[in-house]
């Protein structure tokens, strides 16, 4: 086979084909030289510089931030710090009342324990205002909710907290030498101005004067007397001792001086109450009603806490002890117990009879709106003479029924619905002003916890 002249591939022959060192001068072979290196034109530079400035620019600001938070939140550390330290004062409280009870000036059932052997534990703070100290707290192997009070005891209107005193309590009465028939006295006259007439001034002065043997040796000595007077200024304390016997409240554990122990509710504020007066919150009401529902407990247990709060009413309803109107029925002042017993947790809600004809009889008025006392508590205003009258014009018992309606017919039973709306409502018109109040009253009260108990006696929350 022979190839034609050019070759095989009929481009060139052997001879023919250029050496490889002068390919160049074939101008289609021809390597196209490398450009050269220029500079950069300006406008890329100025990008580049641009985008270096901005990358400073993000490193100062994220810097400038992280100092900034670091900054506000040593501020708020600061501040929370700060304000710990002036609401939680316990071991200040708790060693002003050591030094006064190993002076021998006070003594009390847990003076010993706080001050010798060291067993009365105050735990968390839980203190709002710095002259009313309140710890949750131990002593041996009872919890309980320990209060002290910081400086001079104010008397205001319910609801308002005393102002911060620097002057701490004395201590001084009653005197050197006085007897105790002289405290009896004392206690009586007391208690009398605090509970008016119609209370049964002897029993309860029986029960005080067993709270102040402490040491349970059938005396009283100087020291006890100086802390139950000072205990009894508190009319929390003084209310108190008078339902814990019926069980609306939690149970006196011990106390020295000013300093006492009631028992821990372990399950408050009460999920789902609703407060007739004004509430504040910080969530929506609608979805704060939810939040209650879900949180609420079941059916049969919230008739039995409701119970709980009938039965609260009744005593305090000409009863023993006296008359009492509940003139603060918000939430925050009931708890219950693990076996869903109602207790008062703050017995601020409650004014007696006596002291609330006492304010409204020095009140001046132009309408009922100037007629109040606490946040459920109102009268009448008689605009001929502009003053207030002594009555209520809601009864507890309608406030109570106000306060558990929604409570008690959310998830009710079908069956059970409609007489319970019935009986609530008619329970909610009752008046304070209306005449045989007395007798309407008992019909109405006993009418609603026997409907309640007749569908949760037969269950084990009874």
């Amino acid at each position: 086979m022979t190839f034609p002249q050019y070759g095989m591939f009929g481009i060139f022959k052997k001879d023919d084909i250029p050496e490889r060192r002068h390919l160049h001068r074939l101008p289609w072979l021809r390597e196209k030289p490398e450009p050269e290196h220029t500079a950069m034109p300006s406008g890329n530079k100025c990008c580049r510089l641009f985008w270096q400035a901005r990358i400073s620019f993000v490193r100062v600001k994220y810097l400038f931030l992280t100092w900034l938070t670091v900054l506000v939140g040593s501020w708020v550390l600061y501040a929370q710090y700060s304000a710990y330290t002036e609401l939680c004062r316990g071991r200040q409280c708790k060693n002003a009342i050591c030094d006064k009870y190993k002076k021998g000036i006070i003594d009390g059932s847990a003076c010993s324990s706080l001050c010798d052997k060291d067993t009365f534990y105050m735990s968390r703070c839980l203190s709002t205002f710095p002259n009313n100290q309140v710890y949750t707290g131990s002593w041996g192997d009872r919890e309980g909710i320990i209060r002290c009070r910081l400086g001079s005891v104010m008397h205001g209107e319910l609801g308002d907290e005393p102002e911060p005193r620097k002057e701490a309590p004395a201590f001084d009465t009653p005197t050197r030498g006085t007897s105790v028939e002289k405290f009896r006295e004392m206690v009586f006259n007391h208690v009398k101005s605090k509970l008016g007439d119609e209370a049964n001034i002897v029993g309860v002065v029986g029960v005080i004067l067993s709270v102040a043997d402490g040491n349970k040796d059938g005396k009283v000595s100087l020291p006890e007397a100086r802390s139950v007077w000072a205990l009894l200024q508190i009319d929390e304390v003084l209310l108190g001792l008078l339902l814990q016997e019926r069980g609306h409240t939690p149970r006196l554990l011990g106390y020295c001086g000013d300093l006492y122990m009631t028992e821990r509710v372990p399950h408050g504020p009460l999920r789902g109450l609703s407060s007739p007066g004004p509430s504040v919150s910080w969530f929506p009401g609608g979805l704060r009603r939810a939040a209650d529902r879900w949180l609420a407990p079941s059916w049969p247990r919230k008739a039995k806490i409701s119970m709980g709060l009938l039965e609260l009413v009744e005593d305090i309803f000409h009863g023993t002890y006296g008359s009492f109107f509940i003139c603060d029925l918000a939430a925050a002042r009931f708890g219950h117990t693990d076996g869903h017993e109602l207790r008062l947790t703050d017995a601020r809600a409650l004014v007696s009879e006596s002291q609330f004809r006492r304010v409204m009889r020095a009140l001046s008025c132009r309408t009922d709106d100037d007629c109040v006392y606490g946040a459920d508590c109102r009268a009448a205003c008689d605009t001929a003479r502009r003053r207030c009258g002594e009555e209520p014009l809601r009864p507890n018992l309608a406030k109570a029924c106000g306060a558990l309606k929604d409570y008690l017919l959310h998830g009710a039973p079908g069956a059970l619905r409609e007489e319970l709306e019935r009986q609530l409502y008619a329970c909610m018109a009752l008046e304070g002003r209306a005449g045989q109040l007395n007798m309407e009253h008992s019909l109405l009260l006993n009418n609603l916890k026997a409907l309640l108990w007749r569908q949760i006696s037969h269950t084990k929350d009874s």
